[in-house]
């Protein structure tokens, strides 16, 4: 696969082979020690340290976190909301963001193309849930549409993604 650029408003950066195995290992782990993954690459800790550092400084790497698992919540049941509006400013779209930041319920937000403008995904324990986050979304900001699809069964979740 070729190498990928990254684009900052300041730098450009090239992904290469070495730097897409290290995503990958720590997009799979990052709870692993520099130590253990460089071991594990076939690296020297400090070759490893300062490709992490370049991948950090060009916003490659945007952050380390742990994959919760939802079901260990009793969130099962997630919900794909595609929201359709006749409002397309930015301040509104400013609106909207500060208000679904308010519902923890929401894990991910988009823009998108096509008959609906925004797409949401929701996660809560049930259906009175879900219509209880649904209420909370529609009370405050006008929206034309929304329309629900249910996940019947997660067939990967929380993949990284870096082919």
């Amino acid at each position: 696969m070729g190498n990928f650029r990254s684009y900052d408003r300041h730098m450009t950066y090239t992904i290469d082979q070495t730097d897409r195995r290290i995503l990958k290992a720590v997009a799979r782990d990052s709870s692993r020690s520099q130590r253990e993954l460089a071991e594990a690459l076939g690296m020297s800790q400090n070759a490893l340290w300062r490709r992490l550092k370049q991948l950090e400084a060009h916003q490659v790497i945007d952050g380390y976190g742990a994959r919760i698992n939802r079901r260990a919540l009793g969130h099962d049941l997630v919900v794909f909301a595609m929201v359709r509006t006749r409002h397309h400013s930015l301040e509104w779209l400013r609106q909207f963001k500060t208000h679904l930041e308010t519902i923890p319920e929401v894990t991910d937000f988009y823009r998108i193309g096509g008959d609906y403008d925004y797409l949401l995904k929701i996660q809560t324990q049930t259906i009175n849930g879900y219509d209880q986050v649904y209420q909370r979304i529609t009370e405050k900001i006008a929206l034309e549409n929304v329309t629900s699809y249910f996940a019947m069964e997660a067939i990967f979740e929380n993949r990284p993604g870096l082919e």
